[in-house]
C-alpha cells in the first residue's frame, strides 16, 4: 500500500468511515505498517468486511453515527478499553449535497452539515484528551473544494470550508501541548461515493482537463499522504494542508488551452 514503510507498531488509530473508498484505503495501509486500527462508519458489515482475515487483537469495528455526540464519546470509550489509548485519528467520514442553493433541501442541508461541522467537531473535542496524553495528532480527509469555490456544490463546500477553520484553529491551541491536526485534499476520487460520475466519461473528462497528471485519484493515492502526515517523519507539520490532487490546485481554474 506505501512505498515507504512508517512505523506504526503498537499504535492505535481511529478511521471514520473506514469501510470504503479512502477510508478503507487508510486501514489497509496502517494495518500494512503495524498499527492497531479502529474503524468506524454506519454499515457494519462493510466494516466487518474490510478488516476480514485480519489478526482480530488488532482491529476493532464500530458502527457509528458521527454526527450523534453521545455515539462519539461511547467510541472513545471503547477504544480506551479496548486498546488503552488512541495515537492517530483520521478524519474521512463525510457527507455530500449537490445542487445549487435553491435546489438543497433543508433536510439534505441538515444531513450534510450534521455529518461534515458537527461530527467533525465532536469528534475532535472527544478525542483531543487522548491525543494530548499519546502526544498524538489527527488528519482530516478534507479536499479541494474545502479551498476554493465550485459549481453546484454550495452546501458541501460550506462545509468542508468550516472543518478547515477549526483544524486550524485547534492546531494553534494544540500545538504547546503535543498535538499535531493537519488534513490531506484530495481531488476527484473515484470511490462508491462518485461512482455514478465516474461512470459518465464526459464528467470524468471535465474533471481530469484540470489534472496536469492526467487521470482521477484513486483511494491508494490518498492513503500514503495520511500516513506520512500521522507519522514521525512530520513532526514538525502542523495546521497544514497538504494537496493531494494531480495539480488540480495549480491552476488559475483558466481554460486549457
Amino acid at each position: 500500500m506505501t512505498h515507504n514503510s512508517y512505523d506504526f507498531a503498537g499504535k492505535t488509530v481511529l478511521v471514520t468511515g473506514g469501510g470504503t473508498g479512502i477510508g478503507l484505503a487508510t486501514v489497509r495501509a496502517f494495518l500494512d505498517n503495524g498499527a492497531n486500527v479502529v474503524l468506524t462508519g454506519r454499515r457494519k458489515e462493510k466494516l466487518e468486511e474490510a478488516v476480514d482475515g485480519v489478526d482480530p487483537a488488532r482491529v476493532l469495528t464500530v458502527s457509528t453515527d458521527i454526527g450523534d455526540r453521545a455515539q462519539i464519546g461511547d467510541l472513545v470509550r471503547h477504544i480506551s478499553s479496548t486498546f488503552g489509548g488512541l495515537d492517530v485519528v483520521v478524519a474521512n467520514a463525510s457527507g455530500f449535497a449537490p445542487g445549487p442553493i435553491t435546489d438543497v433541501s433543508s433536510e439534505d442541508w441538515e444531513t450534510v452539515r450534521r455529518t461534515n461541522v458537527d461530527g467533525f467537531f465532536h469528534l475532535v473535542q472527544a478525542t483531543l484528551p487522548l491525543l494530548e496524553a499519546s502526544q498524538g495528532n489527527l488528519v482530516l480527509v478534507s479536499s479541494v473544494s474545502a479551498q476554493a469555490g465550485d459549481w453546484g456544490q454550495s452546501a458541501y463546500n460550506a462545509t468542508k470550508h468550516a472543518q478547515l477553520g477549526l483544524l486550524r484553529s485547534v492546531a494553534l491551541d494544540y500545538g504547546p501541548k503535543g498535538v499535531r491536526l493537519n488534513a490531506v485534499a484530495p481531488a476527484f476520487t473515484i470511490t462508491d461515493l462518485t461512482a455514478d460520475m465516474a461512470a459518465d466519461s464526459d464528467v470524468v473528462d471535465s474533471f481530469v482537463d484540470r489534472v496536469t497528471l492526467g487521470r482521477p485519484g484513486q483511494p491508494e493515492d490518498i492513503a500514503p499522504a495520511v500516513l506520512f502526515l500521522a507519522s514521525a517523519d512530520a513532526a514538525y507539520v502542523t495546521g497544514t494542508v497538504l494537496n493531494v490532487d494531480g495539480g488540480t490546485m495549480a491552476s488559475t481554474g483558466q481554460p486549457h488551452l
